[in-house]
């Protein structure tokens, strides 16, 4: 199972799995903190009807990963 996450986002090399740096990426484009409990929520002012919620885990999934990168105008 593991060898198979491993090509999988071997295979997509553009999306960023790793919650630190997803985190610094949204802050650095302007992306807001807004709070949360078990997740970090960001809002941005030119958007203020979407809101991108990153859970707290190490390394995100390949498919929250990809949602997050598609809200936040990545991909």
């Amino acid at each position: 199972m593991r060898n198979m996450l491993r090509i999988l986002v071997a295979a997509m090399p553009g999306i960023e799995t790793n919650t630190r740096k997803v985190n610094t990426r949204l802050k650095a484009e302007g992306w807001v903190a807004v709070g949360g409990g078990k997740h970090d929520k960001f809002e941005h002012p030119a958007h203020p009807d979407v809101l991108i919620v990153v859970p707290r885990h190490k390394t995100l999934s390949l498919g929250v990963a990809r949602s997050i990168a598609r809200l936040a105008g990545w991909i």
